[in-house]
């Protein structure tokens, strides 16, 4: 005669554990330094030389920030004081061209109009 066999019985399941994540402080962005970007950004559109001399002063103050307390920021600044750089130097090619474009216009004026 043959026996039937026991049916097996599942393994216990090893107990999970389950692992919550602690919350990680994430330093703060400077303030300063978005500031920088932010009126850098502006210094190249919507209002030109005033807001890139911002856009300089600040992303220095911010960079010096940045390394002596540890914040995040320091790339946000430096593209503040790139594009604040690069906002001055246009708004300065842009006025060097226009005082030499009504120079050639008020002295080729004088002669050919018999004044």
């Amino acid at each position: 005669m043959t026996e039937k066999a026991a049916p097996k019985t599942p393994k216990a399941a090893k107990p999970v554990t389950v692992v919550t994540p602690e919350p990680v402080a994430v330093p703060k962005t400077n303030i300063l330094a978005i500031v920088a970007l932010v009126t850098g950004i502006a210094g190249l559109t919507v209002v030109p030389f005033v807001s890139s001399i911002v856009a300089v002063v600040t992303g220095h103050m911010a960079r010096k920030e940045v390394r002596r307390t540890g914040e995040q920021g320091d790339g946000l600044a430096l593209a503040g004081l790139i594009t604040g750089y690069i906002g001055i130097g246009l708004g300065l090619l842009v006025a060097v061209l226009l005082i030499a474009f009504f120079g050639i216009v008020l002295a080729s004026g004088i002669n050919s109009y018999g004044y």
